[in-house]
């Protein structure tokens, strides 16, 4: 089992900047001060997710796992689809583009692309883990396209090794700076993309298929 052997691994570092430092964003319709802003205009956007983290005197910013958010609604990507997608089966954390994207666990590059459509993921790189018998992966989304050069399928990482820098607005899918994160238990027959969000109808696969990342990062702000 995944979740059991995600409880036992000592909890990983995904970016080199003390996360104590944050607050959990909401990005559900309950927050009504997302009303008065557009998430296609990634830099009221921007300013919003900096704002809300000064207000509280904290640096950084976090968004949950399997959040409904009321974001998607921004693009096609997501809205486009018979049954809309606003279920977030990753996690977020908000900080600076170049900082650097650390290998949460050994394992080995599995796929990677520049996923470039508007609100999608950019550039990403997934890593497969084998660990005490039990196949799993990792998702990086949201990173430079330095990133993917001289990437090569199967090169092997390390825990903790730089794997690839937050991007841009302009090459991260056209969102704030920050890093998607998602464990992957089953790939499929996916390359280089993975779905981040889903539909409600889709919840209990995708919930099942994509563990809470925080069994992994161990953050106690969202352990409340």
């Amino acid at each position: 089992m995944l979740e059991p052997l995600l409880k036992e691994l000592a909890p990983a570092q995904i970016v080199p900047v003390d996360l104590s430092a944050c607050i959990v964003m909401d990005l559900t319709a309950e927050n009504r001060e997302l009303a008065k802003i557009d998430p296609a205009d990634t830099k009221a956007f921007n300013a919003y997710v900096e704002a809300a983290a000064r207000s509280q005197g904290k640096q950084y910013s976090i968004g949950r796992y399997q959040e409904d958010r009321c974001i998607y609604r921004m693009s096609g990507l997501f809205s486009g689809d018979e049954q809309p997608r606003s279920i977030h089966i990753g996690l977020d954390i908000w900080v600076p583009s170049g900082t650097p994207v650390l290998a949460a666990y050994d394992g080995q590059v599995h796929s990677f692309q520049d996923n470039a459509n508007f609100g999608d993921y950019g550039p990403t790189i997934i890593v497969s883990h084998w660990t005490k018998g039990v196949s799993w992966h990792t998702l990086y989304g949201h990173l430079t396209r330095e990133s993917l050069l001289n990437l090569a399928v199967g090169t092997e990482v390390r825990r903790g090794d730089m794997i690839a820098r937050v991007g841009e607005p302009h090459e991260n899918g056209n969102w704030p700076s920050h890093l998607h994160f998602q464990i992957i238990r089953n790939m499929g027959e996916w390359r280089g993309d993975y779905p981040g969000v889903c539909s409600p109808e889709d919840r209990e696969y995708y919930l099942e298929n994509c563990p809470d990342p925080n069994l992994l990062l161990g953050l106690a702000a969202l352990r409340n």
